[in-house]
């Protein structure tokens, strides 16, 4: 067991022995503690910056990588800090760590190298954990941008409502910045919320908002869009495929136009970002049938996700997921059952289960997808060995018109098992089982 898990692990024992109001209370105080002391011992490296924080249940890393992107090709010193990669520029260096916001430590010292390097602004991908934990002490967010607001993580805040108020300290925060302004998507409920903590704001949406895409064209390789607000209009080519990723670069777009850039230096901006590492990354070793890899470990996300490849696929859908093992317990009938609604098969497996019994994990997940109809052994699996689970996924396809989508993991480059973290890469795991399948084959 690593140094990690033993924290995790203590950490678990520790919560459950005290109240879960003393455990709540105590937490966060010495998060703040810790936070401010690295901040104050670095300087405060991000006061000279002008950042733009993106939280949301779904879709933060891809909307800062396209706002990163964006501010790049416009020739702006920009620093980038998210669940897959953290630099300046191109400069690009893999997120190891098994998180999206690192601990004060590390994060203020990326954020004095930032400073360093002269960083005009930075895109801060930030969760709720980060915000109601105080991680992010210090840093002076200018523009908040919230993606959506959806069932997640309430095995640590508790409840739904807590969860959104968690999310709206990002607005909070943005309101006390002099030039503090809101970026929320108008078709979730709480947009009007965020907009009135801030102060002010732009919403962007498909139904509703100041900023909309209009004339959508979805196909596999991304989609096409106009996006209109007022008289000024933006010809929109995102690359990453799925109505999700509209509404993302929307947002991007919202970014962009408050940041004062042109409308060519948006378009091209959006147009430049070609894939997001473990985001609908389409793996090809010359198979027949479609097999497509991404981190989508929400309720939601798993609803516009599979909801979208069940419309664009003409023959079977099989997904491959799990549910991590000390997180949101509530999410893993719901993921079950929504997989069940929109796949032709389920395979479960393991997903980072930690020192939980995974064939407990999985009869959760099987209860949800059985609720959908499915049946074991004949449309709905349990291979706890996820590389097994790949291979036996790519066994049950063969037609151009079959897809194989691997949920869950995306970009980690680890898997979290009872006895420690064990390497990991899900592209190369989905690449092996092909090449396996074309040898038999042959």
């Amino acid at each position: 067991m690593t140094t990690k898990t033993k924290y995790s692990y203590v950490k678990h024992q520790v919560k459950k022995l005290l109240p879960q109001s003393v455990f709540a209370a105590i937490e966060p105080a010495g998060h703040l503690l810790e936070a401010s002391a690295y901040s104050l011992r670095h300087g405060m490296p991000a006061r000279n910056m002008r950042v733009i924080g993106v939280t949301g249940t779904n879709g933060k890393t891809t909307t800062s990588f396209m706002i990163h992107r964006m501010l790049v090709e416009s020739g702006i010193k920009a620093g980038l800090m998210t669940t897959v990669a953290y630099g300046v520029g191109d400069d690009i260096t893999p997120q190891i760590e098994h998180m999206t916001s690192v601990p004060p430590s590390v994060l203020n010292k990326r954020l004095a190298a930032m400073q360093k390097a002269g960083v005009e602004w930075l895109v801060l991908e930030t969760t709720s954990h980060a915000l109601a934990q105080h991680r992010v002490w210090g840093v002076p967010y200018e523009i908040a941008v919230v993606t959506n607001v959806t069932h997640e993580h309430l095995d640590y805040h508790g409840s739904f409502e807590k969860y959104r108020a968690a999310k709206k300290k990002l607005f909070t925060r943005a309101g006390k910045n002099p030039r503090g302004f809101a970026i929320v998507n108008a078709d979730d409920e709480a947009f009007e919320d965020y907009v009135a903590a801030a102060g002010r704001g732009e919403s962007y949406g498909l139904k509703d908002g100041d900023l909309r895409a209009k004339n959508i064209q979805l196909g596999s390789d991304g989609s096409k869009y106009t996006a209109e607000i007022g008289d000024d209009t933006y010809a929109i080519q995102c690359h990453i495929p799925g109505e999700f990723n509209v509404y993302n670069s929307l947002a991007a777009v919202a970014v962009g136009r408050r940041v004062g850039l042109t409308e060519k230096q948006i378009e091209q901006g959006i147009d430049a970002l070609k894939t997001v590492e473990g985001r609908m990354n389409t793996i090809d070793e010359g198979q027949a049938f479609s097999v497509i890899v991404d981190f989508a470990h929400t309720p939601d996300a798993f609803e516009r996700l599979l909801g979208d490849l069940r419309n664009s696929t003409k023959g079977k859908l099989v997904a491959v997921f799990g549910s991590a093992g000390r997180r949101d317990e509530a999410k893993r009938a719901i993921q079950g059952e929504i997989a069940g609604k929109y796949c032709d098969e389920v395979i479960l497996t393991e997903e980072d289960d930690r020192d939980i019994d995974g064939n407990e994990i999985l009869g959760q997940i099987a209860e949800g997808a059985e609720r959908s109809g499915k049946i074991r052994e004949r449309d709905l699996f349990l291979v706890l060995d996820r590389p097994s689970a790949i291979q036996f996924a790519m066994t049950r396809v063969s037609s151009a018109d079959d897809t194989v989508i691997l949920l869950g993991k995306g970009h980690e480059k680890t898997i979290e098992r009872a006895d420690g973290e064990h390497p990991w890469d899900e592209l190369e795991e989905a690449r092996t089982a092909l090449r396996k399948i074309s040898k038999t084959a042959s």
